[in-house]
């Protein structure tokens, strides 16, 4: 692993542990040439994923914009970081295991809502804002609505 620091090749791995969620592998090394300490995450990738965007525009599947577009829809709120990243794991693992190399993006913007909705309803509604394209104030009140009424009816 290449040194953050002073770009220099090899490091040693000095700890290894699960995340929490036991996703991923946190190593903290320590660069041989300057000595500075890291971390790195490892990840096992079931397979390649494209994400196939509107205008049948190809890129490859980053889960780091997965996990920032659900930070911004959750910025300020009382959601820790934890049940982020679990969500963001769950929705990955869901992919690669679909059995489909290409992914249309509406396909992850409905799992992502699906997931907001049960962590955060104000969450919810801020991506619901972008990813269904609100043009006015009409919009909002209207799906904040529909959102109200499904909690009111989950309550019964």
């Amino acid at each position: 692993m290449r040194c953050p620091f002073c770009a220099h090749e090899d490091s040693q791995v000095k700890d290894s542990r699960p995340t929490e969620d036991g996703s991923a592998i946190r190593r903290r090394r320590q660069c041989e040439d300057c000595g500075a300490r890291f971390t790195t995450f490892e990840r096992a990738q079931l397979r390649e994923l494209t994400v196939v965007k509107s205008g049948e525009r190809r890129e490859p599947f980053d889960r780091a914009k997965l996990d920032r577009s659900l930070s911004m829809a959750l910025r300020k709120r009382p959601v820790p970081q934890e049940r982020v990243d679990k969500l963001v794991s769950s929705i990955q693992r869901q992919l690669e295991t679909s059995g489909d190399a290409e992914v249309p993006s509406s396909l992850i913007g409905e799992m992502v809502m699906n997931g907001l909705q049960a962590l955060d309803p104000v969450g919810y509604i801020r991506f619901a804002s972008v990813y269904k394209d609100f043009r006015e104030a009409k919009d909002f009140e209207e799906f904040a609505g529909a959102v109200k009424d499904a909690a009111e009816i989950n309550r019964r």
